[in-house]
């Protein structure tokens, strides 16, 4: 597969977001941004690896990256591994990875970057996790063809447990409790899942009847129960207390995102230091600090970082990346 077409991908599944209504506000204003510092060159001496240590995983120039938390603006190590977003967690990645000019797979990885598992998915790759455990993993995808939806793309969530081989090919399937009431409507779609420390509960985002909850799952008793409006894209803390994710203003998202930290314990929203739109599902570096990505005018990404508690401001942490996790 050539350079070109993968870029031509990405521009098709930017193009899929805006048409979701998802983006256009978070382009707009990421194109006022100056431009960047380009990444550093790529360094050739140690592979890439999923093993747990002081390291930043990323994409670069859409392939698999590392660099050194303590200098994430050195040389970083590229591998061949082509995906369009990557995350990982004790050792088990997730690529979501071209599999022909317009299929995807989600490729399950071992810590040395060898696929252990492959599933093919329908649409454009948008969302990966992978559980602390590093057992249970997660993708979205943007599709076409649902009747209910006048812009032709709706989303498709699933999870895998690598452990059993069990897999949940859409969360539609689960059964909706919203405001303590069961609920089912054609028009229920599904993003941005992040686990809970056990690997059977989780939190991700349902969409229904023009509204955005933030919804908590349990993957054993396929359900879900909504627990608050306007959270998109939620990533749990490392200490599972707070959920980072973008909150649209105004509960309308074509004027954009603040990313936002939710108190699970008083359920109090505090917004962070970064003004810009951030559409994306946020990744905690440690308790206490977030990295995202954000484009520049060009749509060329890079990785940013904003404390989670609503101090300071943001800082550029990796240029010429995208889709940041922690090795941990």
């Amino acid at each position: 597969m050539t350079a070109m077409s993968t870029r031509a991908k990405l521009g098709v599944l930017t193009a899929s977001a805006v048409l979701l209504g998802a983006v256009a506000a978070g382009y707009a204003a990421t194109a006022a941004q100056p431009a960047r510092t380009p990444p550093p060159p790529a360094g050739s001496d140690q592979p890439v690896t999923l093993t747990p240590g002081a390291r930043l995983l990323a994409i670069t120039d859409r392939h698999v990256s590392s660099v050194a938390t303590a200098d994430p603006t050195g040389p970083r190590t590229v591998s061949g591994l082509e995906c369009l977003r990557v995350y990982a967690a004790s050792g088990t990645g997730v690529c979501l990875k071209p599999e022909t000019p317009w299929s995807y797979q989600v490729v399950v990885l071992d810590a040395a970057l060898h696929q252990t598992r492959a599933v093919s998915v329908p649409g454009l790759p948008n969302r990966a996790r992978v559980s602390a455990s590093g057992r249970m993993v997660s993708w979205t995808t943007f599709v076409g063809g649902d009747s209910y939806v006048t812009s032709g793309f709706s989303t498709r969530t699933g999870i895998l447990d690598t452990v059993s081989g069990a897999t949940v090919t859409s969360l539609e399937d689960f059964a909706i409790t919203r405001d303590g009431r069961s609920y089912r409507n054609a028009d229920v779609n599904f993003w941005g899942v992040t686990f809970t420390a056990d690997d059977n509960r989780f939190y991700a985002t349902m969409s229904t009847a023009g509204k955005r909850y933030l919804v908590r799952g349990d993957v054993r008793a396929r359900t879900v129960e909504t627990m608050k409006e306007n959270v998109e894209c939620p990533s749990l803390s490392p200490d599972g207390t707070r959920i980072a994710f973008k909150q649209a203003i105004d509960a309308d998202p074509t004027k954009g995102w603040r990313l936002s930290v939710l108190d699970l314990a008083t359920m109090g929203v505090t917004a962070t230091g970064e003004t810009t739109s951030v559409d994306d599902q946020a990744a905690w570096l440690d308790n206490g600090t977030l990295a995202y990505t954000l484009r520049q005018s060009d749509g060329n990404p890079d990785v940013w970082t904003v404390p989670a508690d609503g101090s300071g401001a943001s800082r550029l942490l990796l240029p010429g990346a995208e889709s940041p996790s922690p090795l941990t």
